[in-house]
Formats: C-alpha cells, sequence, structure tokens
C-alpha cells in the first residue's frame, strides 16, 4: 500500500504553481498544439497509473476484507479521480473524447441497476425499467422483454450487456462512478454531514452482509479491469499516431479551435452550469458529481487545475516531472497582452475561490453536498462564488476568438445559467 500513499501525496502537490508568467514571444500554432497532445498523453498516462494503484487496492480489499483494507481502496479512489478530473478540458472541442468519455465518467447513475439501495431510492420509474434490477443479486435478468445472462460478471458484460441498457443513460454501469458506488455505497445523509457507508463485510463471504458478496465483488474487480482497458484506449488516444493527437495536430488553426472549445465548454456549460450551478439551484445532493463519496470539491477542484495547466502548457505529473512548451496563453500574449492578463487573473481567481471550497470540505467543516443545501446561506455563497468565477472565466476565453482568428467557436450552454426558468418545468 506504500506505492498507494505516495501517489496521494504527489496528486495533492498537483495544483502548487500551475501558473507562470506567460512569455512575451509569441508562440507557433503547429506546437502549441502538440503541446496540448503531449499534456494529454501525460495526464492520461496518469490516470491509468492511478488507476492500476486503485486496481491493486481493491484486489487487496476482496481478498482480505477488512475495514482498513477498505479505507485504503476509497482512497485510491480518491486518488485517482485527481489526474483523470485534470483531462476534462479535452473533451468538448475533441469528438474522439467526447465519444469515449461515458464509458468512465458518466453520471448521474440509477444504482439500482448494480445491487441493492435503500427503500427511499424507490421501487420502479417511469423512464428506466432497469431501475432496481439490482444485476448483482440477479444473475438472470428479464425485464421489458430484455433477456441478459449475467451468470458471471465479465468487464464484456457491464460495457456490451448493461452499460446505458435501453439506450438510457441513467443506467451506468461502468466507470468512476459505479466503482465509488460499489466502495461507498449510497450517501442517505441528504445535505447532512457525512457519505456513503457500505460496510466492508459486503464483500466478506464469510460474514456476508446484504447478501451477494461474491457477486459484489466480481462485479467491482471487472469495473475496475474495464477502467483500466479504457484507459488505455485514452493513452493510445493521444500516442503518436493516435486518432485524438492527429485530429488537433493534422490542421493547428482548427486544434487552436479544439482548445478553446475545451476549455470554454468545461468552464461554462459543464462546470459552471451543469455540475455546479443546477445542482445548487434545486438544492439537491443528487446533483453532485461524486456524490456517494462526497468528493464532489476535488472534482471540480482538479477540473479547475487540469484547465490552467493545458490553458498555460505546464502540467505536473504525478512523478514530480513537468511536461511543458508552447501554448495557448502564448498566443493570446502574442496578440493582446491585456486580455492575456484578463484570463490568467479570471483563471487565478477560480482555482482561490475553488480552493476556499476544497480547504472547508478536506477539513471537514463542511461537505459539498452541505454547502448546497436549501438555507445554507455561507455554503450557498461559496459555491456561487464557484460559479461566478467560472463564468467570467469562460466569458474572458471567449474574448479570445477575435484575436486568434477563430470562427465557428460555441460553447456548450446550461439552461441553469441561459435559462433557469426552464430547470423548474
Amino acid at each position: 500500500m506504500k506505492r498507494i500513499a505516495t501517489l496521494l501525496t504527489v496528486a495533492g502537490a498537483m495544483a502548487v504553481a500551475v501558473l507562470r508568467p506567460l512569455p512575451a514571444n509569441a508562440a507557433d500554432p503547429a506546437k502549441v498544439v502538440e503541446t496540448y497532445a503531449d499534456i494529454a498523453h501525460a495526464m492520461y498516462e496518469d490516470s491509468l497509473f492511478a488507476a492500476e494503484n486503485l486496481q491493486a487496492a481493491i484486489a487487496w480489499m476482496v481478498a482480505k476484507p477488512t475495514q482498513a483494507n477498505m479505507i485504503r481502496a476509497r482512497a485510491a479512489w480518491i486518488a485517482a479521480r485527481q489526474p483523470y478530473q485534470q483531462t476534462e478540458g479535452y473533451r468538448f472541442g475533441n469528438p474522439a473524447v467526447d465519444d469515449w468519455e461515458g464509458k468512465v465518467n458518466a453520471w448521474p447513475l440509477d444504482e439500482g441497476l448494480i445491487d441493492y439501495v435503500d427503500a427511499s431510492y424507490g421501487t420502479e420509474s417511469a423512464d428506466n425499467p432497469f431501475f432496481t434490477a439490482n444485476v448483482i443479486a440477479n444473475p438472470n435478468l428479464k425485464i421489458g422483454g430484455k433477456s441478459i445472462d449475467a451468470a458471471k460478471i465479465t468487464p464484456a458484460l457491464i460495457s456490451e450487456k448493461l452499460q446505458e441498457v435501453d439506450g438510457i443513460e441513467a443506467n451506468v454501469a461502468a466507470g468512476y462512478h459505479a466503482i465509488e458506488f460499489l466502495l461507498w455505497g449510497q450517501d442517505l445523509n441528504g445535505t447532512g454531514p457525512g457519505a456513503g457507508n457500505r460496510p466492508v463485510t459486503d464483500y466478506d463471504v464469510k460474514n456476508c452482509t446484504n447478501g451477494n458478496c461474491d457477486r459484489r465483488a466480481q462485479y467491482l474487480t471487472a469495473a475496475t479491469e474495464l477502467l483500466i482497458s479504457d484507459l488505455k484506449d485514452a493513452v493510445a488516444m493521444w500516442s503518436k499516431g493516435g486518432e485524438a493527437r492527429n485530429a488537433v495536430t493534422a490542421d493547428p488553426a482548427k486544434g487552436v479551435g479544439a482548445i478553446v472549445t475545451g476549455l470554454g465548454s468545461l468552464s461554462y456549460g459543464e462546470l459552471a452550469g451543469e455540475r455546479t450551478k443546477l445542482g445548487l439551484m434545486l438544492h439537491d445532493p443528487e446533483e453532485e458529481h461524486d456524490c456517494f463519496a462526497d468528493n464532489t470539491h476535488n472534482s471540480h477542484y482538479f477540473d479547475q487545475v487540469g484547465m490552467i495547466s493545458i490553458y498555460t502548457g505546464r502540467y505536473a505529473r504525478i512523478d514530480g516531472s513537468v511536461v511543458s512548451g508552447p501554448s495557448l496563453a502564448d498566443l493570446v500574449q502574442a496578440k493582446d497582452s491585456a486580455l492575456a492578463g484578463k484570463i490568467q487573473k479570471a483563471m487565478e481567481t477560480t482555482l482561490a475561490r475553488m480552493q476556499v471550497m476544497k480547504d472547508l470540505a478536506d477539513r471537514r467543516v463542511m461537505a459539498y453536498d452541505q454547502m448546497i443545501g436549501e438555507g445554507n446561506v455561507a455554503g450557498n455563497k461559496i459555491v456561487q462564488d464557484v460559479v461566478d468565477g467560472l463564468v467570467t472565466q469562460a466569458k474572458a476565453i471567449e474574448s479570445a476568438m477575435a484575436p486568434l482568428g477563430l470562427s465557428g467557436v460555441n460553447f456548450e450552454g446550461s439552461d441553469s445559467l441561459d435559462n433557469p426558468s426552464a430547470v423548474f418545468k
């Protein structure tokens, strides 16, 4: 377990010194997109390494289901999220990444598809016949005219038969959040303190709680194996000759557009809107990204750390090395130094606001789901400050389009920001 502890320490230091003064010299767009691709490759390699640590911790817990080993497995999952979240700035502008991303980070999920749930979850959904299918308890599923042989839970079963079964996005059977649920269980605390509290005896075949401990271990093991396989695909995608790398380097001008699109869309519609403002408006803990583990503050924070790394062309790897080169920041600096300063200030401000949120949650003063709770004036303001920072950041990045000569670049939107009244319909 020493390797996992090292990963936690290094990953926690990733956010240090990710910003640097913008160089005065102009950058070549071809070199900028090469740096962009190199950083993507490094981020996904780090995500793979962290997932392999997670796999080792889960194997140890399954073999020896003790509370200490459960804690180590959970810590390894939290550590694995840190490098992965930093990759999210590569979504939206890169079709290959968007097509792939749902395999590993789809949310929210109807967890009743996978395992037992509390009675408060309900027994059926008009939109999802697999709402409480409970694959772990049912080796043979026959629902809505569909028959699935789940006698042996394998990566192929999860990816080919269960993931988004019936074309329903909420049927998330794979990825980080399925693993999160299997490690923590449901968070039944609402906007009160506490995360999920699955007992380790759910994996102890000799002293089994909640039944099917062997199949639960089988599912967790298979889901982790599948995550590693999918992350290997992402590493290959950004390797020399890979699909995503080729797409951005073949036409540097379009590649620069992909960088701007990814940063603007994650800042605005996805992170400020769907992942943050929506949950704040509804005061709903089900709308938090890492809802079982109460790790949403870290997911949001490392999204921002990743965007800064992409923008500045400087990424600190979990082994302590740095990948750096010509960047989008260089291009903006060459065209409009005042705007470059505005973008950098916006990113620094957002990171500082994220830090307030992260520090409170890390010190267990106030978890993210408590911050968005109804009537929590102080917590609501902390989260709203993050939303405002992200929106300002997105608008600053958008301002770079004209100086960079970009056209036809659109950012993802969100009803929570663009049409708030629609959220409550």
